[in-house]
């Protein structure tokens, strides 16, 4: 009897096995963040209204129809006066960049940053399994990681990715490896670098669509670590809920429209097309079609349906001469399951856009808007220093929920939700600023300083000495 009673319980024992395996097995595929540190360069790299000016003139190729195109695009930007520029832009040298300047640029922030980082969060170089990299704009064997693994020696059997040619877009893209290799190995380690390299890629030609990235990408990055190791969860900041990536390059229009190229007499430089807005809204509704469904409870979605339904019958209705109540307005409540929104500072167009899609408030909005006042689009590490200043308010709360959101060449829209592990309030970057944020007004001095440039004649215009 007693055979048979456990004949008959063994089963169930295995099964029960089985799922004690699944959900301890799931517990070490999560992905948490420790910490991370966005880089600072030093004020001798800031960029003012001076300097601007002072580079903009030494561009001989430049007529007064570009100087008006550019003054309207910086003071239409959004940004402000203390941003940062590689340092070959102050020795005057960037129509005539050496590789050693653009590996430069990258060593001084790896060593300011990873330092800083791994030394706060007590972890050692040898400590980490997997280091994840991703500067688009510059290659040189070794690549950027290995210059990483060998300045810190780290270890040797360390997992190694290197990302170029990813855009904005790529922070999120090298999460997704980070979460994938934390699917197969336990309690490990990962590194994540996130950059962007200027100095080889200043434009020095007069097309108008390639001169506008010189006026909006600055310098910046940021080094983040995470870990699958649940013993460590307590001292963990952010927890990774889910994840979407959306990648429309077969679509010529979307690949074409933020490209890398030479101008008609092979000049290189990085190619905006007037199609970009339309190329990212797509992008960016395809991804919410996915992310949505995943990050908003049931009644939202229920809701979302109703109105959906009713709006469509009220529409036939009309078409059928019918009088209908007016438009209905069918927009998905994002704050039904998000608490706060990081929107990548690819500018002030770009943070617009997304605010309208999503219905959001200028108290959402801020974030990103301070961010790319203070430190412009430093490509794909610019959504850290948007988490990093919602930090500094002291927004982030345990259990809130925080949406990423990022744009990149491809073209590619990419999207994380991300669940405050517990209350957060270091200011990272910000630490020694953050109550002079929002400032009174976000117009900078440049239309102030040359907006005589409007009123000038072509046929009598020449470049004041100063």
């Amino acid at each position: 009897m007693e055979l048979f009673s456990f004949l008959l319980l063994l089963p169930i024992l295995l099964v029960l096995l089985k799922i004690w395996k699944w959900v301890n097995d799931k517990r070490d595929q999560e992905c948490y963040i420790l910490d991370y540190q966005c880089y600072k360069p030093a004020d001798d790299r800031m960029v003012g209204t001076e300097f601007c000016g002072e580079v903009i003139k030494r561009n001989k190729n430049l007529g007064l129809n570009e100087y008006k195109f550019l003054l309207k695009a910086i003071v239409s930007s959004g940004i402000g006066e203390k941003t940062y520029a590689p340092r070959i832009m102050f020795s005057g040298r960037e129509e005539t960049p050496t590789l050693a300047d653009g590996i430069l640029e990258m060593e001084e922030f790896f060593q300011d940053s990873i330092g800083k980082l791994l030394s706060r969060a007590g972890v050692s170089p040898h400590e980490i399994d997997l280091l994840v990299v991703n500067v688009s704009m510059i290659t040189a064997p070794p690549c950027l990681s290995s210059r990483i693994i060998n300045h810190y020696k780290m270890r040797q059997d360390i997992k190694c990715f290197n990302l170029t040619g990813m855009g904005c877009s790529a922070s999120l893209i090298s999460l997704d490896i980070v979460r994938n290799v934390f699917k197969s190995y336990k309690n490990k380690y990962a590194l994540l670098v996130t950059s962007e390299s200027l100095s080889p890629n200043w434009y020095a030609g007069n097309d108008r669509s390639m001169i506008l990235a010189n006026c909006l990408f600055r310098s910046g990055g940021c080094a983040i670590l995470l870990t699958n190791n649940k013993s460590l969860k307590h001292r963990a900041m952010f927890k990774l809920k889910c994840l979407v990536r959306t990648h429309h390059g077969a679509r010529d229009e979307s690949y074409n429209c933020c490209i890398q190229r030479e101008d008609e007499i092979g000049r290189v430089g990085f190619y905006l097309g007037k199609n970009l807005p339309k190329a990212a809204t797509r992008s960016f509704v395809d991804n919410l079609r996915v992310i949505t469904p995943k990050i908003l409870p049931v009644t939202e979605l229920v809701r979302f349906m109703v109105v959906s339904l009713v709006k469509k019958w009220n529409r036939c209705g009309s078409t059928k001469g019918t009088a209908t109540q007016g438009p209905i307005k069918a927009g998905v409540n994002f704050k039904s399951g998000v608490d706060h929104f990081c929107i990548h500072t690819g500018g002030k167009a770009v943070i617009d856009g997304i605010g309208f899609s999503l219905d959001l408030t200028e108290y959402d909005l801020e974030p990103a808007r301070m961010t790319l006042h203070r430190f412009g689009n430093t490509s794909a590490s610019s959504l850290w220093y948007v988490l990093a200043y919602m930090e500094a308010k002291k927004r982030l709360k345990k259990g809130d929920k925080m949406l990423m959101i990022s744009f990149g060449a491809g073209f590619k829209c990419n999207s994380c939700l991300w669940e405050i592990v517990r209350d957060l309030e270091d200011g990272n970057v910000w630490k020694d600023e953050i109550q002079n944020y929002p400032p009174k007004t976000l117009a900078n001095p440049y239309m102030e300083k040359y907006g005589w440039i409007q009123d000038e004649d072509p046929s009598t215009f020449k470049i004041p000495e100063d």
